[in-house]
């Protein structure tokens, strides 16, 4: 059997296992290997509570992430559009019945499971907007009837997942977006005329924001006005930072993080306390891996010989670079707290069954990116 045929997913299980990433399988195990190192270190030295749960959650979603990747790219390429208005009902049964956690409503309960629907709509959106980039030509991203559809694939899910609220997960679903509209050969005055109307809408949408939104704006701005209140996490995540140094302070040793001033430590300031105890060279590490799973999808994508695979494969590594970039910026003061995870180190099941889906997603336009898709 040849390896073409494999590659266009009409091979034996056996030979796509062989032609599999495992380079990147390898890459994605060592960043979630840190993470369970981080989890377990929160928690004092201790696999409970945290790291055991992840490390459980890990060996069922990179099974699951193998069998997305071998599964051929036309399947996931036709379920594309019913995935997204799937994800964007459940969007809807948030808002009626969703539990609230930490002020807000982003859950639904399924018994003994909770599911975060923004999450599963990160990668909705980059499928649904794949599959309509797919076929069209450079006439048709001139065209504002055709932009607009596109542009309604990003309103639906912002609206819903703003007013949980979650402004913070709203903004990276727009932002990937806008990135793939780029990509896709859009008119750069339609970037510029989205800039200005965002500029002109800002104080519309800071009358809208609850007021603990607006203090951690406030506070971004000036964080010593409230170093005990509004602006104790970032201060904290500082002098976390700050005092790991060069080399760090040594595993299970950092002070912040062990003794409760650190807040959320095990989730959205769980590389502070990674810095804290690996210092800058534990730090660098981290990004670098990261880097590395970044080249590897983006080479993923330029690989691709079918569109629908370019723009889900560079879409999705998007989506993971910006919140890689959110969470660093946020835990060093750089923007404000907006309570975005770090990729595969956060504690979070959902989270990490959403990124691992991704990365399944990514491998399934490799595998088959010799694939021909139609441009219906």
């Amino acid at each position: 059997m040849s390896k073409g045929l494999v590659l266009r997913g009409e091979g034996h299980v056996l030979h796509k296992l062989k032609y599999l990433d495992w380079g990147l399988v390898v890459l994605i195990t060592l960043l979630a290997s840190t993470g369970f190192t981080a989890l377990y270190s929160a928690a004092g030295g201790n696999f409970d509570p945290w790291a055991s749960r992840q490390m459980s959650r890990f060996c069922v979603f990179i099974c699951g992430m193998i069998v997305i990747a071998m599964v051929d790219i036309r399947f996931w390429y036709r379920i594309s559009y019913p995935f997204y208005f799937v994800c964007l009902a459940l969007l809807l049964v948030v808002d009626v019945t969703g539990h609230i956690g930490m002020g807000a409503q982003r859950w639904i309960k399924l018994g003994p499971i909770q599911i975060q629907p923004s999450e599963l709509m990160k990668v909705a959106v980059v499928m649904a907007l794949s599959r309509y980039f797919h076929s069209a030509t450079m006439v048709d991203m001139k065209n504002m009837k055709f932009l607009l559809v596109g542009v309604l694939f990003l309103i639906a899910p912002f609206i819903l997942v703003a007013t949980q609220p979650d402004l913070g997960t709203s903004g990276v679903i727009v932002m990937a977006g806008v990135v793939m509209f780029f990509v896709a050969g859009a008119p750069l005055w339609i970037f510029l005329t989205g800039a200005g109307a965002g500029a002109l809408a800002a104080p519309v949408a800071w009358t809208l924001m609850h007021d603990y939104q607006k203090k951690r704006v406030l506070t971004f701005l000036n964080p010593e006005s409230d170093p005990l209140g509004a602006g104790y996490h970032i201060t904290q995540s500082k002098i976390a930072l700050g005092s790991g140094g060069f080399e760090g302070k040594g595993f299970l040793k950092g002070t912040q993080s062990h003794l409760n001033f650190l807040p959320e430590k095990q989730t959205d300031f769980i590389f502070t306390l990674w810095v804290e105890e690996w210092g800058f060279i534990g730090g660098v590490f981290v990004l670098c891996v990261v880097g590395l799973i970044l080249a590897y999808g983006f080479w993923m994508a330029l690989r691709c010989r079918h569109a629908y695979g370019r723009f889900l494969a560079f879409g999705l590594m998007v989506n993971f670079s910006i919140y890689v970039f959110i969470n660093v910026a946020m835990v060093m003061g750089l923007i404000p707290v907006v309570g975005i995870p770090f990729p595969m180190l956060s504690y979070g099941g959902t989270a990490m069954m959403t990124v691992l889906i991704g990365f399944g997603l990514m491998m399934s336009c490799n595998l088959h990116k010799d694939t021909k898709l139609s441009r219906m």
